[in-house]
């Protein structure tokens, strides 16, 4: 399920938006409000206790640095995660850097799923408004529909790869604390 789940909250928000059409993220913005809520709770009682147990003094500053990772992501793609569509959406080109911004944020968040389903579940239920967001911007754009098709596409790939390459690679295993602390 860590594996499908992400891709079907992706393939849902794409619904969403095709259906939908909204003109503005605002009916979203409880979800993500919700889904943000959630995930930090789950982040505050089980992720961080289980990285905090390890007994590695240097937890906290990979926690830091993960925090200074997000900033930086949310810079790159410009809140567009969080129901801000600050887009220039006449563009044509390609949004490259908000690909890579989605896909690191993704990428990471699928490692410690395997874990904890709440965390699943949380990470599921943000994925829907996010994807919608994201799905409206890309389809109003001018990069057309098989550009946009193929981004989400591969940001719904980004979850379940982090997942995967978790269960799969022992040496990502023996630095799972620190991850798990970004």
């Amino acid at each position: 399920m860590i594996y499908i789940l992400p891709i079907l909250s992706v393939i849902a928000g794409l619904i969403f938006s095709f259906y939908l059409k909204p003109s503005s993220s605002k009916g979203f913005q409880l979800l993500l409000s919700f889904s943000g809520a959630y995930l930090l709770s789950v982040t505050v009682f089980e992720l961080l206790p289980e990285v905090y147990i390890s007994g590695n003094d240097r937890v906290g500053i990979f926690i830091m640095m993960g925090l200074l990772l997000q900033i930086m992501l949310e810079f790159i793609s410009k809140g567009i995660e969080h129901g801000h569509m600050h887009l220039d959406k006449n563009t044509n080109k390609f949004p490259l850097l908000l690909l890579i911004s989605l896909s690191i944020h993704s990428l990471l968040e699928g490692f410690p799923l395997e874990k904890s389903d709440h965390l699943l579940t949380g990470v599921v239920v943000h994925k829907i408004p996010v994807a919608a967001i994201l799905a409206a911007f890309l389809l109003n754009s001018n990069i057309g529909k098989t550009k946009a098709f193929l981004f989400l596409g591969l940001f719904a790939l980004m979850t379940p790869l982090g997942s995967w390459l978790q269960a799969n690679f022992s040496q990502i295993d023996q630095y799972g604390i620190y991850i798990n602390a970004v």
